[in-house]
């Protein structure tokens, strides 16, 4: 699939989702928010659902919730604008109650799309609601929080093979405090780690292409040389 193909899909995604009435969200919603960020991401951020603010905007992560994530972003080695954010609820539970399941259900297919599209190599997973159904999509048990935070599991969801980053909720960390240094060590510990490791090797692929012109470019002038010979 073509980067216009990529593009022209995930516009009829997003019209899909701003006008979806599969569940009962869409009575109470002001904008849906189907999330933001780079078509290309090799990282994406998956949250639960979004908050008052993000409705009220149509954008993920853009309150106090959102100003924190982008600092642990940083702590991971990584810039906002380089990241897709997105949830697994595209809309807003009335009075910030948590998703349902037959809500979750019913939105599960426009990420899976998203994940098919953008094809990330890391889905970080910020809150319980977001970490159990990916790791399930991806054939991982779900426990908890506190024991699984801060773990990476390697997996394959809607034919793409990723790895899956598991922590708090940003928005935790708001009501609870004692949870940001938790959150903080696993953005700058295992997230940052295999941050690096995806950056890495867009590096040494991108040495290979430009390696792979100049080989090919010598063995024309070697090839010509050969034939002046003969």
């Amino acid at each position: 699939m073509t980067g216009q193909d990529v593009e022209r899909e995930y516009r009829k995604l997003v019209d899909e989702i701003k006008t979806c009435t599969r569940c009962r969200l869409h009575r109470t919603r002001r904008n849906p928010v189907p999330g933001e960020g780079p078509l290309d991401a090799k990282v994406m951020v998956v949250g639960e659902a979004p908050g008052r603010n993000e409705d009220l905007q149509g954008r993920p992560f853009v309150g106090a919730a959102g100003q924190l994530l982008n600092k642990l972003l940083e702590l991971a080695g990584l810039e906002r604008k380089e990241v897709y954010i997105t949830n697994v609820v595209k809309c807003r539970p009335p009075g910030n109650r948590d998703p349902r399941e037959d809500e979750v259900e019913a939105c599960l297919p426009y990420l899976l799309r998203q994940i098919q599209l953008i094809r990330p190599r890391l889905v970080i997973a910020v809150g319980r609601h977001a970490a159990r159904r990916l790791l399930e999509l991806a054939g991982h048990p779900w426990h908890s929080m506190g024991s699984q935070h801060g773990k990476v599991y390697r997996g394959r969801i809607a034919g793409v093979d990723l790895a899956i980053a598991v922590t708090y909720h940003p928005a935790a960390a708001l009501y609870k405090p004692p949870l940001r240094k938790k959150l903080e060590e696993d953005f700058r510990g295992p997230i940052a780690r295999i941050v690096a490791e995806i950056k890495s090797e867009e590096r040494r692929e991108r040495r290979g292409k430009e390696r792979g012109g100049q080989s090919t470019l010598l063995d024309f002038l070697s090839g010509g040389a050969a034939r002046d010979r003969g």
